[in-house]
Parts: structure tokens; sequence; C-alpha cells
């Protein structure tokens, strides 16, 4: 009866996850991230991370009952002190190693917010199972299961993605700007919010936990995430704008075409140009070829902005051959 209980739990909490990472990544809407780098981060959040803090929390937790000898003061100290720091550390490092070893995939603001949100919603996998199972299953049965399953997964589903999302806009932020300055202080800055926004939530939990302070509390939550689902449709907006900006010129150039710039820069548009190309045989070559265009003005604006770093000069000459080879080849077989 245990082990079914564990199993659904960790199937269900994954589920989830997965299903939440995957609408992150139709979020992002242009320039896809590589699918194995995401698989990657994912599994750092589940397995790292989630593991690790469980792991240094529970040490830290009972080191503080030690001293204190106080069950308050050790779950006070505990959701607003160590959780948040070893949490945030665990994931952010995660979206640090994709900054630092794939440098040249950190091309945007969304970017970040992807790569965070990915690697915590792996957390989250993890986590979301233990309290399912452990506060839920083994204390309620199956009415206490699908009870934290209501409040795991969907009043405060969203969290974990929020909170370290702060801290993949400030590297990407770094990313972005020439100035040292900038580049110093805006991860810095990311990840002090992501504590803090964290640190909030449990403080506010452990406080508000009668059903008003918790639909108090949720609301919060939610207004949270409203917030940042604007910032983020505010971001693929400004994203679009730099296709059409940086993508015309090569459509004077004959890179593009002019109906393939047109698709190139409608989301929408990419969306149904790559189902007519699934059922003419061309998704590959379709999918690639607007992925290409993505990154080629990408990395335009990059060049632009910061000069020649990391090779962006010749990262635009590569994307524009192979945007070039493939818009003939796509046009040819029309």
């Amino acid at each position: 009866m245990e082990f079914s209980g564990l199993l659904v739990s960790i199937t269900i909490s994954t589920a989830a996850s997965l299903l939440f990472a995957y609408l992150l990544y139709w979020f992002d809407r242009y320039e896809k991230e590589p699918f194995p780098l995401l698989c990657a981060v994912f599994l750092w959040g589940a397995i790292v991370a989630g593991g690790g803090a469980f792991l240094i929390n529970t040490i830290l937790g009972l080191s503080v009952y030690l001293v204190t000898g106080s069950a308050i003061a050790t779950d006070l100290t505990s959701s607003a002190l160590i959780a948040p720091f070893i949490e945030e550390i665990l994931k952010g490092f995660a979206v640090l190693l994709v900054f630092i070893i794939f440098y040249n995939e950190f091309d945007s603001i969304l970017d970040g917010i992807v790569y965070a949100g990915v690697t915590a919603l792996g957390f989250a996998a993890t986590e979301n199972a233990y309290y399912i199972f452990t506060y839920g299953f083994l204390e309620g049965g199956w009415q206490g299961f699908w009870e934290l399953v209501g409040i795991r997964l969907v009043m405060v589903g969203w969290q974990h993605p929020f909170y370290t999302a702060f801290f993949g806009i400030g590297l990407a932020l770094a990313r972005l700007n020439r100035r040292t300055f900038v580049r110093v202080i805006a991860p810095l800055i990311g990840l002090i919010a992501a504590m803090s926004a964290h640190a909030a939530h449990n403080v506010l939990a452990s406080i508000f936990t009668t059903t008003g302070g918790m639909v108090f509390t949720t609301i919060l939550d939610w207004l949270g995430w409203l917030l940042m689902l604007v910032f983020i449709l505010i971001v693929t907006r400004i994203e679009r704008k730099d296709l059409e900006k940086y993508l015309r010129d090569e459509v004077k150039n004959g890179i593009l075409t002019g109906a393939q710039y047109n698709i190139a820069v409608s989301a929408v548009k990419v969306s149904l140009a790559r189902i007519r190309g699934l059922f003419q045989g061309k998704y590959k070559e379709t999918t690639r070829l607007y992925r290409d265009a993505a990154e080629l003005a990408l990395k335009k604006k990059q060049l632009a902005r910061l000069g020649e770093e990391h090779g962006n000069r010749e990262a635009v000459a590569d994307l524009r051959k192979r945007v070039s080879a493939l818009s003939k080849s796509l046009t040819i077989q029309s």
C-alpha cells in the first residue's frame, strides 16, 4: 500500500513538473533552447538540487534544534533562512553552469527564465513527491494524498520556477551588458531576489495557517506569478521586435525570402509553417530554418551591442550560411 502511494506520488509530481516545463518551453517562441540541455538542468534540479537540499536542510535544521531546543525556532529558521538560501543556491548553480559552459546558448532574458524555470521544476518534482507522500498519503491516506496534490501542484505549483527565475534574469542581464558593474551586480541582485521571494512565501505560509490565511497567501503567490507572466510576454514582444529589425537586411541580401521573413517574425506563422512542413515531409528543415533565423537575429543584436566577444562575428557568419542554405533548399523543394 505504501509503495503504491509512493509510486503514484512520484508519478503525479513528475508529470505535473514536466507539463509546467513544457509550458515554459512553449513560451520560448522563437529561439528554442537545446532540448538535451533542458533535460540536463531538469535532472540537476530533481536529483542534485532536490537530494542535496533535503540532506543539507535536514542537517542544519537538526543543528538549530540542538542549539535552541525549540521546534518553533527551528521551523522558523529553516523556512525563513535555511531553505531559501540552500535551495536557491543549489538550483541556481545549474543555471550558472549553463551560463559559463554554454555561454553562446544564453542569448536573451527569456533564455535565463527558461533555464532557471526548468531547473526549478525538476527540483519541484522531487520536493512535491516527498510532501505528497509523507504529509499527504502517510498521514491521511488517499484523501490526504489528494489534498496535498491540490496544495503542492495547484495552489503553489509555480513557486519554485518563480523564485529561481530572478537569478536567471540576473544572469541574462549580465550576459547582454558590456559594463563590468552590471555583469557582477545583476546576478547577485537576482539571487537575493530569488531567496527573498522564497523566504517571504515560507514565512507567510508559516504565519497564515488558517483556511482564510491560505487563501490570502495563495492570492499573493498567484499575483506574483501573474506579474512574471506579464514580464515574459513583454520580453517575448521585445524579442519579436528584434527579429523584425535584424532579419530585415537578410531579405535584402537574399538570405531569406520575403515570405520566409514574414513567417520568421511571427510565432503563430512559424507554428503553422512547421505543421505544413510535417505534412510535406519538410518538418526538420522548416524547424531548423526558423530557429536558426531567430538565433541569427539575436546574435546580430549581440554583435551590435557587445561587439566581437565569444566569437559573435563568426557565429553570425555561420548562422547566415546555414539559414541561406535552408532557405534555398526549401524554396527549391517548393
